[in-house]
């Protein structure tokens, strides 16, 4: 696998009533093709993973592996709260043709820094394909430290982080450990501009669902280490990350998504739909990113 840099799509998955909307996946794999994203993920928290059967995780990435047809590399959200669910989990993955599984810590379970590091050792060497490593204490209640990401670093299948916590020396210290054939990609838009002018390879992002075009352009400028360029451009994106944050991820995603004509706006259960009262603020943020022609690209939404 080609080593994952710039902008990674955590795509939203799209539902039209009990099943996937495989025509509007479509439409907005297209959309981030057409704007320039350079990784696509599948099924990861942004895709509502913990709300799809594993026969429909199976054929969102299978469907998306067709429509990329090798453009860009395709990453699974494969983990679980179960190391042998996780390695099953990849394997299947795998078997689909993936070319890399993004693995969140454990959730709930609160495993120590040595269960992190014999999970994530057994999924590389049972489950046959790269692993990216994730880390997001904010939803999982597990923080991975640097010191042992530091000891799965070395695997030759684990070939990279996700690390989503925002504070600049953790940053630091993830960076330390990037090397040719180990990425260091930051998990969280507000900090990403700075995460990549300071040494991480890009991001995996929430926001290029809704201007993926916006995004890439960032992370060319921060890669490039033009400083003033990069935060100009972040701070144009600014309100829209703050808008994807004003309820939990993917219920403004997936709103913003319909405003563009993409897809139908509701997350599954236990996720509700996205407030009325942030509405006509979210219109506005489109507005300003000139995103509204977006839905000309696309057939109505209904």
């Amino acid at each position: 696998m080609k080593k994952l840099v710039g902008s990674i799509c955590a795509l939203a998955t799209p539902f039209r009533g009990d099943g996937l909307d495989l025509g509007a996946f479509g439409a907005l794999i297209d959309y981030q093709l057409a704007g320039g994203t350079q990784g696509l993920v599948v099924a990861g928290s942004t895709g509502e993973a913990h709300a799809l059967s594993e026969a429909e995780f199976e054929c969102a990435l299978a469907f998306a592996l067709e429509r990329v047809a090798g453009r860009v590399p395709v990453l699974a959200g494969t983990g679980t709260a179960n190391t042998r669910k996780t390695i099953a989990a990849t394997r299947r993955a795998q078997a689909i043709g993936a070319d890399a599984a993004l693995v969140v810590t454990p959730y709930y379970v609160r495993p120590t820094q040595e269960g992190l590091r014999r999970h994530f050792s057994a999924i590389a060497d049972e489950a046959g394909l790269p692993i990216v490593l994730y880390n997001v204490p904010s939803r999982t209640g597990c923080d991975m430290l640097p010191e042992t990401v530091a000891r799965l670093a070395g695997h030759e299948r684990i070939a990279g982080i996700k690390e989503a916590r925002n504070d600049d020396a953790r940053v630091a210290a993830i960076v330390a450990l990037k090397r040719p054939d180990f990425t260091v990609l930051s998990g969280d838009d507000g900090t990403c501009a700075q995460a990549m002018l300071g040494g991480a390879d890009g991001v995996i992002s929430v926001a290029a669902n809704v201007a993926p075009a916006a995004v890439r352009a960032l992370c060319d400028v921060a890669l490039a280490k033009n400083a003033g360029r990069a935060r100009e451009l972040d701070e144009k994106l600014t309100e829209l990350y703050a808008l994807l944050g004003a309820e939990p991820n993917p219920i403004p995603v997936k709103w913003c998504l319909h405003a563009l004509g993409i897809c139908l706006p509701d997350p599954r259960l236990p996720l509700t739909p996205f407030g009325s009262k942030h509405h006509e603020g979210a219109r506005q943020v489109l507005s300003a990113l000139n995103l509204a022609a977006v839905q000309s690209r696309h057939s109505s939404v209904a």
